[in-house]
């Protein structure tokens, strides 16, 4: 007869363990860019070997999965940016080369080769025809990429362009540039309009926030340069944050910003009032590259010299705007937050 153990049910497995972010993604080189995919959890990555990598990405222990790799750029690949449909990759390169992926496989479609004269170190989708490029010395292109021709053309910056941003209206294209200056571009007049005035430092990246009407600059020593929309001749207001540098800039609400600087703190603030609401992660002692927000806000991805892709939960920073008070006598009261964020390093 059947003994009592053998009617106890077997212990059911343990389901796959559930993480509040996704696991850190290895690389074997250090990535200079990410971008995120603006409807699914998958994520690409290009590295200073000139290699494209694409990644799922899940909370679930053990899921992410890397879909593909491409090794077309002959040098060190600067840029990756996902089109708005999710179903084309641009990236740009050292090799002075735009190359346009499927992103749904990874196989190259296009290449423009000898794009610019001199290494492409930023690339901006301003919609699904148009792209804009800056190189290392200080040249802008827009693209039409329908008869793969420049329409634009233009060197007003005397050192490197460091990033790329445009309005909503896709009127204004803005440049950050390693000459201390902001540019400013009329797409629709094909013209150059004005350089901002010089800050000191290089300007690293250029954001829009507060709904269209200031524009961010971070600079490499560690100041936030904030400008009027249409006062883009001088700034209206700086902040001066206790890091080494602002390398890159995520706008994460129309009032939140995370950045990522050389110490490899990733901080969010927020502008106006200007605080550092505090540091939300942290890639030790090594500079990041880039961050990125995820297409549902949840995350901020971030890559750095660690060789690591990291994923940092953001979906309590909307709240804690709300909570930020607009003078200083009414911060007593308004101390806790539910985020959990570390102490702000010094």
């Amino acid at each position: 007869p059947a003994g009592p153990e053998d009617a106890e049910e077997e212990e059911e497995p343990p389901g796959p363990k559930i993480r509040e972010t996704p696991q850190d993604i290895q690389l074997e080189a250090i990535a200079n860019t990410v971008a995120l995919h603006p409807s699914r959890d998958v994520l690409v990555c290009g590295d200073v070997d000139g290699d494209v990598y694409a990644f799922s990405y899940s909370c679930t222990e053990g899921e992410n999965r890397e879909l593909w790799s491409s090794g077309h750029h002959l040098k060190s690949c600067r840029q990756v940016r996902i089109s708005a449909d999710g179903l084309k990759l641009y990236s740009v390169s050292r090799d002075k080369a735009v190359h346009l992926l499927d992103m749904e496989r990874g196989q190259l479609v296009s290449r423009i080769r000898g794009a610019h004269g001199a290494p492409i170190n930023s690339l901006l989708l301003v919609d699904e025809n148009m792209l804009a490029t800056g190189d290392d010395g200080g040249t802008l292109k827009v693209w039409d990429m329908r008869k793969g021709t420049a329409i634009m053309d233009m060197k007003n910056h005397e050192d490197y362009i460091s990033d790329i941003t445009v309005d909503q209206n896709k009127r204004i294209l803005l440049t950050a540039s390693g000459d201390g200056t902001m540019g400013v571009f009329n797409l629709k007049r094909r013209r150059f309009e004005l350089l901002s005035e010089y800050q000191s430092g290089d300007l690293t990246s250029v954001a829009v926030m507060k709904r269209g009407k200031k524009v961010v600059c971070g600079s490499s020593e560690g100041t936030v340069y904030i400008f009027n929309w249409n006062g883009f001749g001088a700034t209206s207001d700086r902040f001066a944050l206790k890091a080494e540098s602002v390398d890159c800039i995520a706008p994460i609400t129309e009032n939140i910003m995370c950045t990522a600087s050389m110490d490899g703190y990733i901080r969010a603030i927020n502008l106006l009032p200007n605080r550092v609401i505090g540091c939300i992660g942290q890639h030790v002692g090594e500079p990041v590259e880039e961050i990125a927000k995820s297409w549902d806000s949840r995350f901020l991805v971030s890559c750095a010299h660690d060789q690591l892709i990291k994923f940092w939960d953001i979906s309590g920073l909307p709240k804690l705007s709300k909570k930020i008070p607009q003078s200083p006598n009414r911060l007593k009261n308004q101390q806790s937050s539910r985020l959990l964020l570390e102490p702000y390093p010094d």
